[in-house]
């Protein structure tokens, strides 16, 4: 993981500490760097990379969490204090469905927990800060720019997401913190948007409000204990209010199914969709995974029916190593 000295937000952009009501530089204490190393046989290797690094927050005694992409899979785990010192971490689980992880610390990290508040009380044009790992050098003073919903071409949804802006350049597991200096949301993804005939970017933060049902399961299971969504092993987008397959997960159902970059989605069990987020809807309310997935597929020209066996993701991952 590189140093923390290596790199800075400009200055600009940095919070300062009088224009909040909380304790800045303590609040920031509280996230972490994480590195995780991933092996190369790992599902998620060839994706996401054998090696992973971003934030993470204290929110419990040694309890860090962070976003599941740094740590899915991962057969080590380390946590970069501010003051040098680096620890060994355990990665506890992950949720496909909030996108969320857990890293319990295995040595003392002696840190304060970012007390962890609401993130349905946040509104649009709220002063906040996207915290990361070095403190106020390396984290933005920003505003919530919107709350929407977001579908990802990984089989993922949020109904109302939330984005910010300035961006934050580390994005991966930083710490949103409101006003009150409380948690109300961990960092994501950098996306761009267009804003008065300019592009600028700006950071996806996943609601902190996710996370309160199910804690206590990750926690103790690894995975929220229910039923898992059913999974595909399609990566989709939208275009011109159609659904393309824009790439395909090895050894994944859709894989066995043949279907190809390319394909148009038209209609899930004779239902038409015209959007990711009615492809998910409609995906997920046929059952659990395993169940069986009708699709309606358009391909160069030809329109065709295929039954895809769907099945859980997490199956197709290494679980994790307690050292």
């Amino acid at each position: 993981m590189p140093s923390l000295t290596e790199w800075r937000v400009p200055p600009a952009y940095q919070p300062r500490s009088g224009e909040y009501s909380f304790d800045l530089d303590r609040a920031l204490s509280s996230v972490v760097g994480l590195h995780s190393i991933i092996p190369a046989d790992a599902f998620t290797a060839e994706t996401l990379g054998t090696e992973r690094a971003g934030n993470g927050v204290v929110i419990d005694d040694g309890l860090v969490l962070t976003i599941g992409y740094l740590i899915t899979e991962a057969e080590s785990v380390w946590l970069h204090l501010g003051d040098g010192r680096v620890v060994e971490g355990h990665a506890l689980g992950f949720d496909p469905v909030t996108g969320f992880g857990l890293v319990q610390a295995l040595g003392r990290i002696d840190l304060d927990r970012l007390p962890i508040g609401s993130s349905a009380a946040a509104k649009v044009g709220d002063h906040v800060v996207v915290g990361g790992a070095g403190g106020r050098t390396r984290s933005v003073a920003s505003q919530i720019a919107a709350r929407q919903e977001f579908a990802g071409y990984w089989e993922y949804l949020l109904e109302e997401a939330i984005f910010t802006y300035p961006a934050h350049p580390n994005w991966g597991g930083t710490a949103l913190i409101s006003a009150a200096g409380e948690l109300i949301g961990i960092g994501s993804l950098q996306l761009e948007r267009e804003r008065e005939g300019k592009a600028e970017h700006v950071n996806m933060i996943v609601p902190i409000d996710l996370l309160k049902p199910v804690l206590d399961d990750l926690r103790k299971f690894g995975r929220v204990n229910k039923p898992a969504r059913p999974w595909l092993g399609m990566y989709s987008t939208e275009i011109d209010n159609k659904v393309v397959v824009i790439g395909i997960s090895a050894n994944g159902p859709a894989a066995r199914a043949e279907l190809k970059a390319g394909d148009v989605i038209l209609a899930v069990k004779g239902e038409k969709i015209a959007s990711q987020s009615a492809f998910y809807r409609k995906l997920w309310a046929l059952g659990p995974a395993g169940v069986d997935v009708p699709l309606t597929v358009h391909h160069e020209g030809v329109t065709f029916d295929v039954v895809l066996a769907s099945t859980d993701r997490a199956k197709l991952l290494k679980a994790p190593r307690l050292h």
